[in-house]
């Protein structure tokens, strides 16, 4: 891994513009925020791209806001289906392109003006697989951006690494959307059709083909986080146990067969410590008891696996306390958790500010 200070992508001229890019924009029932999605990827200074807008079924203007865009920029192609979900639209949308490197945009969401340019002139200049960006989380209340002057280049499967460790520095994460993948690392059909949360396995993969990726540590990408019915804002749900866990399953499969047994069981740290989290914000709920059920009994049948996990060396010494407290009696865990929620965490806030009046 090398970091670079203070890092600028090589600026692209026009005339330099050879490279046909694609980007994918999938779009469903997002009439008020479609257009402005899809004109931050017309405006961008990286003019040689073909924008693939995939309408998944949209019932209300999407499609007529999409069709009369594209009357007015070429470079625009929209193809309208019937709803699939957003891994079959991206699918659709990657067979359709022909651009040596493909990007992907949720058509709710906006993009700065040169983040194409800056990614794949970085892209060029570090002679990468990915080029990865920061983005903005943006919501009701403001814009949380936490963007850094400078660039780090990972070599082998050092992004990989990162990813899986959850690596706050790096904003890595499932996301397809914050960047730029060369074709050669998606290959066929790479998002799990019919299923919520096919970013894990997406993600997963297209790291683990990569040979070097380039993270430019600046927001370019805009995501609004408050979205009623995005699914990120959704709780825990039947989805959770259908398709959430066993992505991560199939996640630590996959790490196992790339022979990485290391990274699999530090997977499996941030899978059963997000499982834990889960049993306890469903005690706050008034229909949790069932899915409480099902997650003990996952922890349950995978204790010697998540005891094995809680020992890798960046695992907190708190959580395996958590974990241990849970397995010897659940109600003791969340009396626990609901202390240091109430009292431990608000009385050290206050210590805190006092010491630095």
């Amino acid at each position: 891994m090398n970091i670079i200070e203070q890092y600028r992508p090589p600026k692209i001229e026009q005339e330099e513009q050879a490279e046909l890019l694609s980007v994918i924009v999938t779009a469903y029932n997002i009439e008020a925020y479609v257009e402005r999605g899809v004109r931050s990827v017309c405006d961008q200074t990286y003019r040689n791209l073909e924008i693939i807008v995939v309408d998944d079924g949209s019932t209300d203007a999407t499609g007529e806001i999409l069709d009369g865009m594209a009357k007015n920029d070429r470079r625009i192609r929209v193809i309208h289906q019937e709803n699939g979900g957003p891994a079959r639209a991206r699918n659709v949308g990657i067979a359709k392109a022909a651009g040596c490197c493909i990007g992907f945009v949720d058509g709710d969401d906006w993009i700065d003006p040169d983040m194409y340019e800056k990614l794949f002139s970085a892209l060029q200049d570090q002679q990468a697989d990915i080029a990865v960006c920061r983005y903005r989380q943006v919501s009701k209340t403001g814009t949380v951006d936490g963007s850094i002057d400078r660039a780090v280049l990972f070599e082998g499967q050092e992004a990989l690494a990162a990813y899986v460790e959850e690596r706050e520095e790096f904003v890595i994460q499932n996301a397809a959307w914050n960047k730029l993948y060369r074709r050669t690392v998606l290959g066929e059909n790479p998002f799990p059709e019919g299923v919520w949360y096919e970013d894990i396995m997406f993600a997963t993969k297209a790291l683990a083909c990569a040979g070097r990726c380039i993270y430019l540590d600046i927001a370019l990408y805009n995501y609004i986080i408050d979205r009623e019915d995005s699914i990120m804002n959704r709780r825990i749900n039947s989805r959770t146990f259908t398709d959430q866990i066993p992505a991560y399953y199939e996640k630590t499969s996959l790490l196992q067969n790339l022979g990485r047994g290391d990274l699999a069981l530090t997977h499996d740290y941030f899978f059963y410590k997000r499982l834990l989290l889960f049993y306890w914000e469903l005690t706050k709920t008034e229909d949790g008891e069932s899915y409480r059920m099902r997650l003990e009994e996952i922890l349950r049948h995978d204790r010697k696996r998540a005891e094995e996990a809680f020992e890798v060396p960046l695992a907190d010494p708190r959580d395996r306390k958590n974990l241990k407290l849970f397995y010897r009696a659940p109600e003791a865990y969340c009396r626990k958790l609901r202390w240091d929620e109430q009292v431990a965490i608000p009385c050290k806030a206050f210590l805190k500010r006092l010491l630095h009046k």
